[in-house]
């Protein structure tokens, strides 16, 4: 089953003319779906930051790692992905699908290039539930509501904030968006984080100019936070094993891990 709600004049809001996030994250991990303005961005950025393709890389990695130790070991059913991104291989409901075919997934996402390509998105199996829901992490009580009609916020939910938050400029709001979410979900249910950091000592501090050029010349506006900072959006949960470490290095297999400035963590709520 799957679903897509499509708001009015959603098309009208996709702008070409300016790099917008989804599009140069699909550049940069290999993808079609993205315009020239996007590749050129995408390169001025890699070439202040080579390392940001590894950073693509490893936060769609730890996806996948995340989404099968939840769904294969923890018997997670229900996934609210925030800030969905365009759809490219082994998208959350693929691999939570892939392990338990009755697994309900709800997408989330305001860009309209994502809603554009939501067919593409939304090719789950019979047994469950993959929809799309048009709305903004700045609203969390709307996607909640919306999020409501197919998930049952009863059960356990494994809610996704993979490099989201970085585009919630406010430290003190992302955090109340975190709260206002996981208050409205069981325990048992999970939180699973991305987000990039200026700490030194995971190669941070080539961000910082590189999203300088980027806010000045792309769309939406990003910001890297400190370890500490991105460790309080845990506040009132259990982290699980490793902690919270580069996503690429979080269960990574012997030999597959990469040290990149996004930290990465699962946590569950008591």
């Amino acid at each position: 089953m799957s679903d897509v709600h499509t708001p009015s004049g959603g098309s009208a809001r996709l702008n070409t003319g300016v790099a917008h996030n989804a599009r140069v994250w699909n550049y940069w991990i290999g993808g079609k779906d993205n315009y020239e303005v996007d590749q050129q961005v995408g390169e001025q950025v890699a070439g202040m930051f080579p390392i940001i393709r590894d950073i693509a890389r490893a936060d769609r990695d730890f996806l996948g790692r995340a989404v099968s130790f939840l769904a294969g070991e923890r018997g997670v059913r229900q996934f609210l992905d925030i800030g969905t991104g365009l759809p490219t291989a082994d998208n959350t409901h693929e691999i939570a699908q892939r392990l338990a075919p009755d697994s309900r997934i709800v997408y989330v996402d305001n860009d309209p290039i994502v809603l554009v390509h939501a067919r593409t998105l939304l090719t789950g199996t019979h047994d469950g539930v993959t929809a799309y829901i048009d709305a903004d992490v700045h609203d969390p009580d709307a996607i909640l509501e919306r999020a409501g009609h197919n998930l049952d916020f009863t059960q356990p939910v494994a809610v996704m904030m993979l490099g989201i938050l970085n585009f919630v400029l406010d430290f003190e709001k992302a955090r109340d968006i975190v709260r206002r979410v996981m208050a409205a979900v069981p325990s048992g249910s999970f939180l699973v984080l991305t987000h990039p950091t200026f700490d030194d000592e995971v190669g941070g501090a080539g961000q910082i100019p590189a999203m300088k050029f980027w806010n000045e010349n792309a769309t939406p506006p990003i910001t890297a936070r400190s370890g500490a900072d991105i460790a309080a959006f845990f506040e009132g949960l259990e982290v699980l094993e490793p902690g919270m470490v580069s996503c690429g290095q979080w269960r990574a297999q012997p030999g597959s891990a990469v040290l990149v400035p996004q930290y990465g963590a699962v946590a569950v709520k008591p």
